[in-house]
């Protein structure tokens, strides 16, 4: 059974579903046709092209359209043929042509194209006639004096006016009609309009919205519809009469092709008559017009008047409905206001009858919260009327209802802002603070999304709860706050050591707004807690800082909420004090990032798992990718592969021993074939949560909270006895089974074999789904809790999602026959896709004097040779045994990243000291994989080979103690190609 995305839940929330679909139509390149001086002036002094975009970014509004600038109309018409233009846009005197001329000869050729006149200036009354009869190759008529504001207008004009049909017969999308004739008025009060629109849109937002809902609400806006006479302004109106929102019209303007002095009056007259609810603004240059709007009854603007842009946004804000509700009893005296609707929800409990009777007769309700593009809902209001009930009571109480039920699905998948004296504990995911969620949270806001899109997969796995743990964040504003105030920010530069840096952050003082908060979430929760980082780049595609950063476990346990909030704020403290530590900063260096623009974002999230005695830890903990880059037997490389282990995560992601499968295969596992095997590559440590005291100051060691132990000390503890197999010396056989008497192996055969928990099948689905969701290879964190209490489900937790890099569809490597008759290493055991000759310098570690007890030395001494050659800007090879960078030092060398920041390949070669299968899930694989680095591992067996005996015989440059330095002279050839996983390395002759 499959999952598709297409499968995500209508139940979720329709409306961002049809919301994906809106504004389908989009204007992305633009043909601007004029005189070189004109071109010359929009580029160079008005810097149009800058201003554009500037002026997209800060109203939030994505893709700005590109230009293609010709000067005549010959090549205009040529450029035609050549390509697909969404927009035309002509000055009025060209060399060839005029603008009207040009634009009849568009039309010829794409009637549907939309062609605007700009000028610099009011046209002369000649030319103004023929604007006035508006001829046939002109659409509208603009007049520019240096602002980008009408530019962005013009684009935003011509989308609306493409999209409209569908986006209200689909959606119902709300139109506000505007009617000017004037092209001076109408390229002054636009900009103000759209302007306006976009502003109020954003700010009534509901807060509790994530940023692909704000984004997707954008689409959403009302639409304007510019008409420059009785019938166009008619036709449109009786068009999408039920989508008007709203309408602003001129008073003068042409009727029957006259002018006529009374046309806006008759016009919004009319519309009143049709629609008593319709929002109505007069504009008029002449202020005596004012009387004959409160005839109609309209409000009223003057064109001329010094405050025309306040009175607008007034119009918008009360008239509208983008301002706050504010309730009013039937003498216009008011009673209370609600800013969202929430408080809306709340206030309509209370407010009097004849308020609530005076506001649904006007529709207010449905104005309001079409206004905030809640469609769904306020179409389910704006029919309903007292006599559709049998009291006022019941009427508001049906309002209240749906108001409740809509923001509960609102909520569901969605990041709510924090507020200390009203949150919802049954609220998955929080956010303290106005700034970013940061990498890591936002993978997890997204999964968090995907799961309440998708109730098949809980359906599927009925029998499991499929979750994601408790989670508040501090966004970056926290970061910037205590960075700001503290006087931290000279850490980003200097190369302080990191434990001069955590202790500078402990005792610098902390924001009392987190604190304040920080404080009431932990009055209500006593469950244990990770602090996890979340920084800007953290799991960002293509250039993900994984594992950088520094994470704590808390207890959380302390009989005393102020020494519990101590430990919690310390911890958050040496979170933000990681961003500026080495590593890092070595690794920004290398991706070309500056690390004073990183900020970092603070996950506080429930630690899933179980106490048992003194001790907390989960059944199972993961990692799951959906790229294999090792895929061995019958396995595909994008059928995935998972890595898992007994107790907390950090045992994977530091790569140490746990056991790998295919989610595909799960019974597939060549690492353990025979008993033997079996024994000597199974799990013997594990990591918990030491609970109850004594609380370590917290400090750099981000462990001190936590216990490694030997599973054989929990032989008799549940997650043990569900996970363990049993093997009996005398038969030298293992048994899946844990109630009999022998030694206890951690095999998972309960999981994989037996499907005691549908461990492989879950896996699977989620890391489909969150591939197709993010539109690339991805990594999933995950816990599996096994509960206590029998009533209680098996918890699958989802801790968090990152996109990886899969470079093995990237251009195709051949390797030859001759490359491997000359190579001085080849493997079928290769990470990434390469072919480059950019490095002539080799770091080898001396096989001859290897010693498994020195691997911290080694490490070390590497690092001494990385700065030389780092500063001499060369990339080098690296070649050693066992797993590079595992925290266990004896399955390979536990290298940091700032001891490596210089490396270009490296190659992993066996060795009978060490032994350690691929750790595909370690974070320190992550990294080198999102930098393109390629990690080759070269086997004992097979066709697998490195050339020692000419590598030991170059000349050494360079050496210490266990690691020697080569200069070949020349770069040496690397091909990788991923679709074989096949490496070789030779010199070119």
């Amino acid at each position: 059974m499959t999952l598709p995305i297409e499968s995500f839940s209508e139940e979720f929330d329709p409306s961002f579903k049809i919301f994906h679909e809106l504004m389908a139509k989009k204007v992305r390149e633009i043909l601007l046709v004029s005189t070189p001086y004109d071109a010359w002036i929009m580029e160079e002094d008005c810097r149009l092209s800058e201003r554009i975009i500037h002026e997209y970014r800060g109203l939030n509004l994505s893709n700005p359209p590109r230009f293609t600038w010709v000067s005549t109309a010959e090549d205009a018409l040529a450029a035609l043929d050549k390509k697909k233009f969404d927009l035309v846009i002509t000055m009025l005197h060209l060399a060839d042509m005029d603008a009207f001329g040009l634009g009849q000869e568009i039309k010829k050729k794409d009637p549907d194209l939309p062609v605007i006149l700009l000028t610099h200036s009011a046209l002369p009354s000649n030319e103004s006639s023929r604007v006035f009869t508006q001829p046939p190759g002109i659409d509208r008529t603009f007049v520019w004096s240096g602002d980008t504001d009408i530019l962005v207008s013009l684009v935003k004009s011509a989308e609306d006016r493409m999209n409209v049909a569908y986006d209200t017969e689909s959606a119902g999308i709300r139109v506000i009609l505007f009617v000017e004739d004037s092209p001076v008025y109408i390229s002054t009060l636009l900009p103000v309009l759209y302007r306006e629109l976009v502003t109020q849109t954003q700010s009534v937002l509901e807060e509790g919205l994530n940023e692909e809902h704000r984004l997707l609400t954008m689409r959403a806006r009302p639409k304007i519809l510019v008409a420059r006479n009785f019938e166009e302004a008619n036709n449109l109106y009786e068009a999408y009469e039920p989508y008007v929102l709203g309408v602003i019209s001129d008073v003068r303007f042409p009727r029957n092709n006259k002018l006529d002095d009374n046309a806006g009056v008759s016009f919004l007259a009319k519309i009143k008559k049709d629609r008593f609810d319709i929002p109505l603004l007069l504009t008029s240059s002449e202020s005596s017009n004012a009387a004959k709007a409160a005839t109609i009854p309209a409000s009223f603007v003057d064109k001329n008047s010094a405050s025309l842009i306040s009175e607008v946004r007034s119009f918008f804000l009360e008239q509208l409905g983008f301002g706050d509700f504010v309730f009013r009893m039937p003498d216009g005296r008011e009673v209370s206001r609600a800013s969202n609707t929430r408080s809306l929800e709340k206030l309509l409990h209370i407010i009097p009858r004849e308020s609530f009777r005076y506001h649904t007769g006007r529709n207010d309700f449905s104005r309001w919260l079409f206004a905030r593009t809640e469609i769904t809902l306020a179409s389910k209001v704006r029919p309903i009327r007292d006599v559709d009930f049998s009291s006022i009571d019941n009427h508001r109480q049906y309002l209240i209802s749906i108001i409740q039920a809509r923001r509960s699905r609102r909520q569901k998948g969605v990041v709510v802002n924090f507020e200390a004296g009203e949150f919802d504990l049954d609220t998955e995911f929080f956010k303290i603070g106005t700034g970013s969620l940061g990498g890591k949270a936002r993978g997890l806001a997204f999964v968090s999304s995907l799961l309440q899109r998708l109730p098949a997969i809980h359906k599927k796995f009925e029998k499991v709860n499929i979750l994601i743990p408790q989670t508040m964040v501090i966004t970056t504003e926290g970061f910037d706050t205590f960075v700001e105030q503290n006087d931290l920010k000279g850490f980003s530069k200097s190369d302080a050591p990191d434990e001069e840096i955590a202790a500078a952050f402990c005792k610098a003082a902390f924001p009392q707004w987190i604190a304040d908060d920080l404080k009431a979430y932990l009055a209500s929760i006593t469950y244990p807690l990770a602090v996890r980082s979340s920084s800007l780049l953290e799991d960002a595609q293509f250039r993900a800082y994984a594992g950088l950063y520094w994470t704590y476990m808390l207890p959380n346990d302390h009989p005393d909420l102020g020494t519990r909030l101590a430990q919690l704020i310390n911890a958050i403290k040496l979170v933000y004090a990681s961003t500026y530590f080495q590593s890092p900063k070595a690794f920004s260096r290398r991706v070309g990032q500056r690390t004073e623009e990183e900020k970092m974002a603070v996950i506080i999230q429930q630690l899933v798992g179980e106490r048992y005695n003194d001790y907390f830890y989960p059944t199972i903990s993961g990692v799951a990718q959906s790229h294999n880059y090792y895929p061995f037997s019958k396995m595909q490389p994008e059928e995935g592969i998972a890595t898992v282990a007994l107790g907390l995560g950090k045992t994977v992601m530091e790569g140490e021993k746990a056991l790998r499968f295919s989610p595909k295969y799960p019974q597939i596992l060549p690492q353990r074939t025979t008993v033997d095997d079996i024994l000597e590559n199974s799990q013997r440590f594990f990591f918990s949560l030491k609970m109850g005291g004594p609380y370590p100051e917290l400090g750099i060691n981000e462990d001190a909270n936590l216990a490694k132990r030997e599973v054989d000390d929990v032989t008799e503890e549940p997650p043990m006895k569900m996970l363990a197999s049993t093997y009996i010396p005398e038969e030298h056989r293992m048994r899946d089974t844990t109630s009999i008497p022998g030694y206890r192996v951690l095999t998972f055969a309960q999981v994989l074999k037996y499907d005691l928990f549908p461990l492989a099948g879950l896996l699977s689905d989620v890391l489909q789904i969150g591939a197709e969701g993010m539109g690339c290879p991805v990594e999933l964190e995950f816990s599996v809790n096994w509960p206590s209490e029998q009533k209680r489900k098996p918890e699958f937790a989802l801790l968090q999602l990152r996109p990886m890099t899969a470079r093995a569809e990237l251009g195709k490597v051949e390797i030859s026959q001759a490359d491997f008759s000359r190579a001085f290493c080849h493997s079928f055991h290769a990470l990434g896709n390469a072919e480059k000759s950019d490095m002539a310098d080799i770091l080898y570690v001396k096989p001859d004097i290897f010693d498994a007890a020195r691997t911290m030395d080694i490490a070390r001494e590497i690092g001494e040779l990385n700065s030389g050659l780092l500063h001499q800007g060369k990339k080098y090879l690296l070649v050693g045994p066992g797993r590079w960078g595992s925290a266990d030092r004896w399955l390979g060398i536990p290298v940091s990243w700032a001891e490596i920041c210089g490396v270009g390949a490296m190659v992993e070669t066996s060795s009978p000291e060490l032994r350690a299968e691929p750790s595909q899930g370690s974070h320190f694989f992550h990294n080198i994989s999102t930098l393109g680095i390629n990690y080759v591992t070269v086997s004992d067996n097979g066709e697998d080979f490195l050339n020692w005996d000419w590598l030991t015989s170059l000349p050494i440059a360079n050496k210490t103690t266990f690691v020697a330095h080569v200069n070949l002279g020349k770069p040496f050839v690397l091909k990788v190609d991923g679709r074989s996983s096949r490496c070789v390395m030779y010199i070119e002759q």
